[in-house]
């Protein structure tokens, strides 16, 4: 199985899928669903196929393929799969199917537009309820697959060049989901956001641009002809001064994507004014190509610089941490609130990245999976809410556990999950990532361990608020609860949150040897390690013996 061109296959398929949704008349608004969720579906099942035919125990890339592509400038179609790259491709393929079936009435065609009701899906934003027809069924479902192809091809790539193209072209189908499908009636804002995310992102990815060829100037210097190459790029002998100027290239195109404190402002705007699918997809997957950048690429190919630098982006993440969620605490727009949440939890990612340790690093990749299950049901839950009372403002709720007891009570889970819960899935990766700086970084550990507090603070208060006490508004008291479609939306979400809360081993399992054999093919070692690697914590209730 080893031998199957996996990554290809998932590649190709939901790429050719976009263009034949997209061609469905829109008459046939069904179908072009249809078709959508049917290879969605096709595609986390190749890609769960794909994890139980990786071996965590083989070095290097799996899955692995290379064609040359541009041989003038030794480009080449070359993909492969570590344990960090697959765990971010499983979340990919995971969540995109979920946002599918969530959307189902995100965008109504002509015969669905005035009968769509609240309450039936997450379209509706707080420019009003219900579902308005802007753009086809046939674009918003094809702008999905176009997304999903291009997020397996970010994290697949190991031609440096490549990743630069799938890299830049995420972009245009999310723009056009926040621009297109975004709130229903706030055009301006919507656009406003949308232009902001495409700027940030394209300045970000001029930098990157600009130390992709410096990689290659540097390659053809020492090798005698270019290449970008991942593997042979990594064997460059690069001068200190060089690799700081590359690093910061890279950095900073990472640093806007994830994005780090102080790149974030584009994110707040992007979230509130996405439709709830496309949020989800944009902070649980898209933005975790740049934190999954920081790890692959600025760690292995610049590890001198990586070193200079951390101290720097350490401080970054501590601010960040504490910046994101004293800003989520005064939010009143529960979108905005759930991005603010997000660049806290990014600073934590960092953080365990540039801790430069084998737990901290496997903690970080963690993160990045555990973040977008939690997160994305957050932003689940919120949809749902603001399909019913057509509004994200926190004062447009309260009490609302009681009329929507089974919304509550996902909303509870998807809040705990978020702030760390022991038992939920985040606690692992968290505690990984500040046992991991502990051992390097002691003071900037113990600050950032105030963060949880502050977690706890903005989850909690946003769930009073809007579920507990008395009914705030007599017209709530009409409001559904979950329909079958929403808690089949949901139930996978809420059981992996459960399960990797209690027994995160499998995952670990595969993303430690990927994370320790990085670091240690950059020259960092653990400090102070007296076993090995691998006896570090793999579950829950082995994690709470070492605190």
């Amino acid at each position: 199985m080893n031998s199957f061109p996996w990554l290809t296959v998932l590649l190709i398929v939901p790429a050719a899928a976009a263009v034949v949704v997209l061609a469905v008349p829109r008459r046939f608004a069904t179908v072009a669903k249809q078709i959508t969720l049917a290879v969605t579906l096709v595609e986390f099942g190749l890609a769960l196929l794909a994890t139980i035919a990786y071996e965590p125990s083989r070095a290097g890339f799996q899955f692995a393929q290379k064609y040359s592509w541009i041989r003038q400038f030794g480009v080449s179609y070359s993909v492969g799969a570590d344990g960090i790259s697959l765990v971010l491709i499983l979340l990919a393929t995971l969540l995109v199917p979920v946002v599918v079936l969530a959307s189902w009435d995100e965008v109504a065609g002509p015969a669905q537009a005035g009968s769509a009701g609240a309450g039936v899906g997450v379209g509706a934003d707080a420019g009003g309820a219900g579902v308005v027809s802007r753009r086809s069924v046939s674009g918003f479902f094809a702008l999905l697959l176009a997304l999903e192809a291009g997020m397996i091809g970010v994290f697949a790539a190991t031609d440096v060049f490549l990743f630069y193209v799938f890299f830049e072209a995420m972009l245009i189908p999310m723009y056009f989901l926040i621009g297109s499908y975004g709130a229903v009636k706030e055009q301006a804002q919507r656009s406003y956001a949308a232009v902001k995310f495409l700027l940030y992102s394209l300045f970000g990815g001029l930098l990157m641009l600009a130390a992709v060829i410096g990689l290659y100037v540097v390659s053809a210097d020492q090798l005698g002809t270019g290449t970008f190459d991942f593997a042979t790029l990594r064997q460059l002998d690069i001068t200190p001064g060089v690799q700081k100027l590359l690093f910061l290239g890279f950095f900073i195109a990472f640093a806007i994507k994830a994005p780090l404190f102080p790149f974030h402002t584009w994110l707040p705007d992007a979230g509130a004014q996405s439709p709830t699918g496309g949020a989800i997809l944009l902070v649980g997957v898209l933005d975790k190509v740049g934190t999954f950048g920081l790890i692959r690429y600025c760690i292995p190919l610049f590890p001198a610089a990586s070193s200079y630098f951390a101290p720097m982006v350490l401080a970054l993440a501590v601010i960040g941490i504490f910046y994101g969620a004293l800003l989520a605490i005064g939010q009143r727009d529960m979108k905005r609130l759930v991005a603010y949440t997000s660049l806290a939890h990014f600073g934590f990612i960092a953080m365990g990245t540039f801790a430069l340790t084998s737990q901290g690093g496997t903690g970080a990749v963690l993160y990045m999976v555990n973040h977008g299950l939690s997160t994305g049901l957050l932003f689940l839950v919120v949809g749902f809410l603001v399909a019913r009372r057509g509004s994200r403002d926190v004062s447009a709720y309260g009490g609302m556990a009681k009329v929507t007891p089974v919304l509550a009570g996902v909303f509870l889970i998807a809040g705990l999950s978020s702030l760390a819960l022991p038992g939920l899935n985040s606690f692992v990766s968290e505690f990984l990532v500040l046992v991991g700086t502990f051992t390097r970084y002691r003071a900037l550990a113990i600050v950032a361990t105030g963060g949880i507090v502050l977690a706890a603070i903005y989850i909690l208060y946003l769930y009073q608020r809007t579920m507990t006490g008395p009914l705030v508004h007599e017209q709530a008291k009409g409001v559904l609860d979950l329909s079958v479609r929403e808690k089949i939306v949901v139930a996978p979400v809420v059981a992996l949150i459960i399960a990797l809360g209690v027994y995160p081993k499998p995952l670990i399992d595969i993303i430690r040897p990927t994370v320790t054999a990085t670091f240690e093919d950059a020259g960092h070692t653990d400090p102070g390690s007296t076993v090995p690697v691998n006896a570090a914590p793999v579950n829950a209730s082995q994690a709470g013996g070492h605190s």
